[in-house]
């Protein structure tokens, strides 16, 4: 029988690991640490393959079931191959009360994480009294630039907003969901194209929801009423799935919500050509070059000798991989679905943080020039932009306060940036925001109204307390701790919430109770209280339509409010009239 040691913060479960390796495992966090006591409360379910003993958190009154697999180990010989599904049933019980380890990937995100190969593996939060109930469910996708990131990140923990679902009358169930990353999830060239393996880590998600749509019943929640939601590269990965197929509609889910990365994603799409060279890099580095079958030498390679040719910080052969056009998931740019109308034609929320290319853009740009050279040479996939369009970019992307990058309010007065932002920072920043988040969310928006879809949008307004760094604005990934009702804090360096004004933690509840809302009744104005004892319960979220294009404002040191989405326009629109020239 496997014993666990689980680890908890506060009142906050954080990990909670099966000695799967003959040894519990106890994860370092910095937080205070202490055992768990076993509790009365033993949640059961049984899927398709088997039942599973979850962990009954007391403090929070909900069911965790951590670390259930959706597909089988992609190790061995299914490294580089399309996940399969789990064929194995069993009778008995198994443990799901703990986190798997993270997919294995390259960033500051992984720091701190245990990773493995086997990792596709997903965790459901209910809240407790529930199970005979059909719940409305949030199925969270984790970003990272599709290089990082995981489902055991503090940051990423679902207990709040369901927890505050149930509080506001709009109780809902979560799931988190993993997939692979990096080379390990989107390796391309000309033989991973030619066995069908390409876009490994989207097609992992898709599973997942697949696994959702058969078992999601057994644990109280309706498989009809499914949302999918991801921030930064899990909201691309919303994107991919509203495309996926060129608009087939799997029935999978009934509505998506991205945050700074909408269905027109920011990063671009190379094709297999684009990856030959690297790819062949790969294969000589690790001596493959004159395999019969490359990719079968790949597979059985030992993990650490793949790994040490990857993980090289001189050749970055861990950072150069992204989802790509393969004809089948990914059928063709993006912006030809978009204007053709092949998408799947659900209510969306999107949205983007006032300054989301402060902490994304290059540093430091001193003169036009150098902004010139780097509106031609934003990633591999860009092609050159028409001299004319370089031109007109320019002139609206200007380097004056007047322009709102950042926002005058922020930067209080007309400001020379110095090292190590550069003294063109204001212009780099606000073109590549828009270039690579807001451009596309607008389109978004615009291409919904234009169906006359539901979407709500929004922009984010309000900076916390977190690593403030006042060049910075509102940045990129700072909406996520008030959307996530993480008012503690947990997993961020310093609590975003920490020594600030009440009504940015009203905010937050005010955020996650619209957020739930619409995953119940895909209105996030229908709840009554509208935050705890917010002052702005009076403002309505509007569909954005094509005679009103309008944002909600979330802005916690004024009124939040609504907003004409005319600003930048002619930037903006620029940019989006040249999506394919961005790999879009």
């Amino acid at each position: 029988m496997k014993t666990t040691t689980c680890l908890q913060a506060g009142a906050m479960l954080f990990s909670c690991l099966p000695s799967v390796l003959g040894a519990s495992v106890l994860l370092e966090t910095s937080h205070e640490r202490r055992v768990v006591a076993a509790v009365s409360e033993t949640p059961i379910v049984q899927t398709r393959n088997g039942s599973y003993q979850g962990y009954y958190l007391a403090e929070y009154d909900q069911d965790l079931f951590l670390g259930i697999p959706f597909a089988k180990p992609p190790t061995g010989h299914l490294r580089f191959r399309n996940p399969e599904s789990l064929n194995e049933t069993w009778t008995g019980t198994r443990w799901a009360t703990g986190y798997a380890m993270e997919c294995i990937g390259y960033g500051g995100d992984q720091k701190g994480h245990l990773q493995s190969e086997d990792c596709l593996y997903l965790n459901v939060i209910r809240p407790h009294g529930y199970e005979n109930v059909s719940l409305p469910l949030l199925v969270w996708i984790h970003g990272g630039g599709f290089k990082e990131g995981g489902t055991p990140d503090l940051r990423y923990n679902l207990t709040f907003i369901v927890q505050n679902s149930v509080k506001i009358g709009k109780p809902i169930m979560a799931a988190g969901i993993a997939y692979r990353l990096g080379p390990f999830g989107f390796l391309n060239g000309e033989q991973p194209a030619g066995e069908g393996v390409l876009n490994l880590g989207l097609k992992d998600q898709r599973l997942a929801l697949h696994w959702i749509q058969e078992n999601i019943a057994a644990f109280g929640a309706d498989p009809s009423k499914v949302t999918i939601y991801g921030q930064s590269a899990g909201a691309e990965s919303v994107g991919h799935h509203i495309r996926a197929f060129n608009g087939r509609n799997d029935s999978l889910f009934r509505a998506g919500i991205m945050e700074s990365g909408p269905v027109l994603p920011g990063s671009g799409l190379n094709v297999t050509e684009d990856y030959q060279g690297i790819y062949d890099t790969v294969v000589y580095q690790t001596g493959c070059t004159d395999s019969v079958s490359q990719l079968d030498c790949l597979r059985h390679l030992p993990f650490t000798v793949l790994n040490n040719v990857l993980n090289t910080t001189a050749n970055g052969l861990a950072f150069s991989w992204n989802p790509t056009i393969d004809g089948d998931f990914i059928a063709r740019y993006p912006s030809e679905q978009i204007r053709d109308g092949d998408f799947v034609k659900v209510p969306i929320i999107a949205g983007t943080t006032t300054d989301e290319g402060t902490t994304q853009c290059p540093k430091p740009v001193n003169t036009t020039t150098e902004l010139k050279v780097y509106m031609n040479t934003t990633s591999s996939y860009q092609k050159a932009l028409p001299e004319s369009v370089v031109t007109q970019l320019i002139a609206f992307y200007s380097n004056v306060t007047g322009a709102g990058i950042p926002s005058n309010q922020e930067l209080g007065g007309n400001v020379n940036f110095t090292m190590p932002y550069g003294t063109a920072f204001r212009q780099t920043a606000g073109y590549f925001g828009d270039a690579v988040f807001i451009g596309g969310r607008r389109l978004t928006c615009q291409t919904w109204a234009a169906h006359n879809l539901t979407a709500y949008c929004y922009r984010f307004n309000t900076i916390p307390h977190a690593e403030f760094v006042w060049e910075d604005g509102v940045a990129h990934f700072a909406d996520l701790a008030f959307i996530m009702n993480n008012i503690q804090g947990y997993g961020y360096p310093i609590n975003p919430f920490a020594n600030i004004s009440d009504s940015v933690t009203e905010l937050s509840y005010l955020m996650a109770g619209s957020w739930a809302s619409f995953v119940t009744d895909l209105d996030p104005n229908n709840w009554t209280g509208r935050g705890r004892n917010y002052t702005q319960n009076g403002v309505q979220w509007p569909v954005y339509t094509a005679d009103s294009p309008q944002n909600m404002v979330w802005d916690a040191n004024v009124t939040s409010y609504v907003e004409p989405d005319t600003w930048r326009a002619a930037g903006i629109q620029l940019i989006n009239d040249n999506a394919e020239n961005y790999g879009r």
